[in-house]
């Protein structure tokens, strides 16, 4: 099964502040924008890879696999409304998808 370029399709989110003031903490806003980062720093390295090398792109998946955990916490913990759920539901989404694909395709590497 190819893995499919889910995350071309990802608009990068940009949140309101006031959506980045109902939630969380005092932190939230800087929090915010170093996951949205992260975000767009994952994205590009999945669009860098080199996807003829399975042990490379393992590396990148693995390691973003882990970025959208990371940044799922933060949206989790800092966003709220429809941003809190479309945000989530799009780190999460890539998440799962990139784990489906290194479970299938990076077996012992």
């Amino acid at each position: 099964m190819p893995l499919r370029r889910p995350f071309a399709a990802f608009a990068i989110l940009g949140f309101a502040a006031p959506a980045l003031a109902q939630g969380g903490d005092a932190t939230c806003p800087r929090d915010v924008l170093v996951a949205q980062s992260m975000q767009r720093q994952a994205i590009d390295q999945l669009e860098q890879a080199d996807v003829s090398d399975t042990e490379k792109s393992c590396r990148v998946w693995r390691r973003h696999v882990e970025t959208m955990r990371r940044v799922a916490a933060v949206y989790g913990r800092c966003l709220s409304g429809t941003e809190r759920t479309r945000g989530l539901a799009q780190v999460q989404g890539s998440e799962k998808e990139f784990a489906v694909a290194i479970r299938d395709r990076c077996k012992g590497l």
